[in-house]
């Protein structure tokens, strides 16, 4: 699979995910733009996937679709707030990735307990390894 399209791909998923609770806030449309940006990704191709939806092209390494969900994550808790709607998404994406779900409702559920609402990387990492499918 072309790695750009991948890369259009998980913004794309970012995007869905900040119109889930219908407020895109401006952190969580800061966060898209700066994941965009680090990614080589330019505003006007930013806009055009916004107007423009692609099919889902998810990763094809484990690791590579672990940290997508963990931007996922980031992102849902951005505006510190973490809507049932966007938990919901971010499961749901989570297994059509094609990543353990006894994992993912682990992680989902360590962060919602976190007094920050977030995990580091490694303990989200450490999660997926012991779940390991």
């Amino acid at each position: 699979m072309d790695k750009h399209q991948e890369k259009l791909s998980l913004l794309q998923d970012l995007i869905a995910l900040s119109k889930t609770d219908n407020n895109v806030s401006f952190m969580e449309t800061q966060f898209i733009n700066s994941v965009a940006m680090s990614m080589g990704i330019s505003a006007e191709e930013l806009q055009h996937i916004k107007d423009n939806p692609i099919s889902f092209n998810p990763q094809n390494q484990e690791i590579e679709r672990i940290t997508q969900f963990y931007r996922l994550l980031l992102l849902m808790g951005v505006d510190a707030d973490h809507h049932e709607q966007e938990v919901v998404f971010c499961k749901n994406l989570g297994l059509k990735m094609g990543l353990n779900p006894v994992a993912i409702n682990e992680v989902i559920k360590r962060i919602l307990a976190s007094e920050k609402g977030m995990l580091p990387p490694n303990d989200v990492i450490e999660i997926f390894q012991t779940h390991h499918n």
